[in-house]
């Protein structure tokens, strides 16, 4: 470089005014003169080559004429450059240097315009500077496509008018019509809002909204971002659609004992992820639970994540796993011609007391089954003794006062596509109760023998409720002991569960979609291998974390169904249904329709009684407030 020669120095321009060594003086402005009248200021400054970047290498006159050059006739040349190289396809997004396109664009240009030049250039939304080469010293530009400079335009165009142009979405805001989808942009931040990503929206607090996320949601509807038909509700809750991405990989070679015979995994129609088989073999009750804790170590990735999510989501639009989709294939029992379990085999008395549990790791052979498949098969040799365990030990527990509830259920499905929903009642078999009791007595046994070994376990347990003196028969009494019932609690020391007429009690059933589950594994698998237990107090800390995760998706599920029941209310308005009062409250009547499982309280009704039934009909549905109102036709 030689001696006058124009630069550029921390992205401006400088003047080479000297060399010494392998180092240039260069001359810059450190600050330029301001209308009030002070002077600029310049500087000069020792630098290395790799600190600057050639401009020109003919000498210019002085950097005060360099910096007063005017480069506004370079805009038209940059264009008709642009248009001559976007006219040959080789050409049309070649890189270029900055020299060359100097040619290009103002062949026998000067030095004292060459910044001038450089700004413009840099400036253009016609050419790209590539970042990248800077750093190597190279000024390397490449020619922008057409829809790249409009975009860019627009883009500039935003920022320089971003008060404007947000005044007038404000006001088209306030009247819900917004011109889409240009506007969807500016309402992401009521979408962040309306899923609980933060607490509060600037947006709705300009257009005088108050700020909740139910206005939040209706606004979102209103204004076309969201149909009314999105599910926000496991998102507010924290939980994604997707399953969890950990992969537990193909169950571990171990020693298991082959278990002879056929098992039975009895299950709704639905299910695709079948985590219990049953069996009876003459002397012992098999119940055969998956075995998820044989790969999942505790404070593993795959435990921490499970953790962190408490539980199987279970929505209408589908499953999000607690552990990953993957984990079925080897893991679910019936899915392959064997299958790996923990199983418990109990020996019961005569009145359905457990005399014996033994925990086992096995090989078993499994047959799947729907509830209907086993109902028209109970009389068969394999099913018939399960069912008469069954019905022995709810004998045995209504005895000791377990509290039996039947409210009906619903199965709501939604067509990915269409987003139609369908809502059916959910028919129930004496195998449902059957494959019910079964599982209770896995748990009572696997809580005794917890107690028996000294092992750290999470029993559960549920104090006795108080009900009233008199409760009425049919649905009204139902939901009469449903206000009465008290909460279950999780501790490391049995207690009775009055609810289900136990003395010892704890849940083990279902390690692949309950955290809590999978805990009570992992201690009864340790147990059994000689290895290191969890202690109490770790033990009911990571159970806690599970349960508070668990509760977070039961509402979120729960808010689900009554959301996908509200769409079909709005997609078949002309439907009518049978409600059954199951509440009186001064003038006004709760009532339940068993068809969709929900609630209507009708006012100002008269000469009714408990469970009384009336036709009633959709009035008004409210999907941001989850709400419905029915009248009486």
């Amino acid at each position: 470089m030689e001696k006058k020669s124009v630069v550029l120095y921390k992205n401006q321009a400088a003047v080479i005014e000297d060399r010494d060594g392998d180092k240039y003086l260069v001359r810059y402005l450190v600050s330029a003169a301001t209308p009030t009248g002070k002077k600029a200021v310049y500087g000069e400054q020792k630098v290395r080559e790799k600190d600057i970047i050639l401009l020109h290498n003919n000498p210019c006159s002085s950097l005060e004429n360099i910096l007063a050059a005017d480069g506004e006739k370079f805009t038209s040349m940059l264009h008709e450059a642009w248009e001559l190289l976007q006219s040959d396809d080789s050409t049309a997004f070649e890189p270029l240097s900055f020299s060359d396109l100097a040619d290009l664009a103002c062949s026998g240009i000067k030095t004292d315009e060459i910044w001038a030049f450089y700004k413009v250039l840099a400036s253009s939304s016609e050419f790209l500077l590539n970042q990248n080469e800077i750093k190597n010293g190279n000024l390397i530009f490449t020619p922008r496509s057409q829809t790249e400079i409009d975009a860019l335009n627009q883009k500039n165009y935003e920022k320089e008018h971003e008060a404007e142009i947000r005044e007038a979405f404000i006001a088209r805001l306030k009247q819900k019509k917004l011109n889409l989808p240009e506007d969807a942009k500016f309402m992401g931040e009521v979408e962040a809002f309306a899923l609980c990503k933060t607490e509060k929206s600037k947006v709705m607090q300009e257009a005088g909204f108050s700020q909740t996320i139910e206005k939040a949601h209706k606004l979102l509807i209103d204004t076309g971002i969201w149909d009314y038909t999105k599910n926000p509700h496991p998102s507010r809750f924290g939980f994604s659609f997707s399953s969890a991405s950990e992969q537990l990989g193909p169950m571990p070679e171990e020693e298991r004992v082959e278990v002879p015979g056929i098992s039975y995994a009895i299950d709704s129609e639905h299910s695709n992820d079948p985590d219990d088989a049953v069996a009876w073999d003459g002397q012992y009750l098999w119940v055969h639970i998956a075995d998820p804790a044989s790969s999942v170590l505790p404070d593993s990735k795959i435990d921490i994540a499970a953790r962190g999510r408490g539980t199987t989501l279970y929505i209408p639009e589908g499953a999000s796993r607690m552990l990953c989709e993957s984990a079925l294939e080897d893991y679910a029992l019936g899915l392959k011609e064997d299958s790996r379990a923990l199983s418990f085999r109990l020996k019961l008395t005569d009145d359905c007391q457990i005399d014996e549990c033994t925990v086992l790791k096995t090989k078993i052979t499994v047959h799947r089954m729907t509830y209907k498949e086993a109902e028209d098969k109970k009389e068969s040799p394999e099913l018939k003794p399960l069912f008469e365990i069954a019905r022995k030990n709810k004998a045995r527990r209504e005895e000791n006062h377990a509290v039996t509830i039947q409210m009906p259920e619903v199965d709501i499905t939604v067509d990915k596509e269409t987003k139609k929903v369908t809502v059916a009642p959910d028919e129930k078999y004496e195998s449902n109760g059957m494959i019910a009791e079964l599982m209770v007595l896995a748990g009572e046994g696997a809580a005794k023998f917890a107690f028996k070994n000294q092992i750290p376990f999470p029993f559960v347990s549920q104090e006795a409720p108080e009900f009233p003196d008199k409760i009425p028969d049919g649905l009204a009494g139902d939901f009469a002991k449903i206000k009465c019932m008290r909460k279950r609690s999780v501790g490391i020391t049995p207690a009775p569960h009055a609810g289900l007429g136990l003395s010892f009690y704890s849940q083990v059933t279902s390690p692949l979609r309950r955290y809590g589950d999978l805990i009570a594994h992992q201690q009864l698998r340790a147990f059994i291998d000689g290895r290191r237990l969890m202690p109490k107090d770790e033990m009911l800390e990571k159970v806690a974390a599970g349960d508070a995760a668990s509760i977070a998706a039961k509402k979120a599920s729960r808010k689900s169904d009554t959301h996908w029941k509200l769409v079909y209310l709005l997609q078949n308005p002309e439907l009518t249904f049978e409600g059954v009062c199951i509440d009186i409250r001064g003038n006004e009547a709760l009532f339940l329709i068993p068809l969709i499982d929900m609630q209507a309280t009708i006012k100002g009704i008269t000469d009714i009684e408990l469970n009384d039934k009336r036709t009633l009909k959709m009035k008004k549905v409210d999907i941001p407030e989850l709400s419905a109102d029915f009248e009486v036709v």
